[in-house]
């Protein structure tokens, strides 16, 4: 009797921790960027194995992940995006990195901000 009682709780067990490691987790990360070319670059970056969503806002420059906690971690999810070169809210992005993007991407340069920040407000000129 106490086997089958033993295995039972500890099938139980089993079951409880499988499911546990199966969370979806959403989270928000501020990643640098100021364009549409950085959005894609962005996103395409966290299209890996255990990313279930991934969307970035070229205004608040927050990108809403939804991700596997099994699959992935915050911390690869990070280097994931200073490797495509661009800086997140916890860690940056190498400078070898940074200068294999596009020109009109480099966010570092207060010059780039201004031109498309420029974009932006230009329909209101019009």
């Amino acid at each position: 009797m106490k086997k089958i009682q033993f295995l039972l709780l500890f099938s139980t067990l089993i079951t409880f921790s499988a499911y546990a490691q199966k969370e979806v987790k959403t989270i928000s990360i501020h990643v640098d960027g100021v364009c549409d070319m950085c959005k894609e670059r962005i996103e395409n970056a966290l299209d890996v194995n255990g990313v279930k969503y991934a969307k970035w806002d070229k205004q608040s420059h927050d990108c809403e992940i939804m991700y596997r906690t099994d699959k992935i971690t915050e911390e690869e999810l990070h280097s994931l995006l200073n490797q495509a070169g661009h800086d997140t809210d916890k860690s940056r992005a190498s400078d070898s990195a940074y200068e294999a993007v596009h020109d009109c991407c480099k966010y570092r340069e207060l010059s780039k901000q201004s031109e498309h920040s420029d974009h932006t407000g230009h329909s209101d000129q019009e």
